[in-house]
């Protein structure tokens, strides 16, 4: 599911100049989350987040039938650094 979703949003994205790093469909405890990674130059803000999610959300209500169990979007900055 999460490549038939990167397909989806990752043009829309890029025509806002957020470059699409990863999607990843995880459960955690009991709650499944479809994570969107994201990338902006120079970095990546609440802002961004915001209008990625306002690009995100129309395109995942078109397909939500795909989708076995109820999610949370969570769309959030690829990781700088690190150790």
């Amino acid at each position: 599911m999460h490549k038939r979703v990167k397909e989806l949003i990752e043009e829309p994205l890029k025509s806002i100049n957020i470059k699409l790093d990863d999607v990843e469909y995880v459960k955690e405890g009991s709650m499944y989350f479809l994570r969107v990674i994201i990338d902006k130059e120079p970095y990546v803000d609440v802002d961004t987040c915001v209008k990625a999610t306002e690009i995100i959300n129309p395109i995942l209500d078109k397909i939500e039938n795909e989708f076995d169990d109820a999610y949370i979007l969570d769309v959030c900055s690829k990781e700088k650094g690190g150790n």
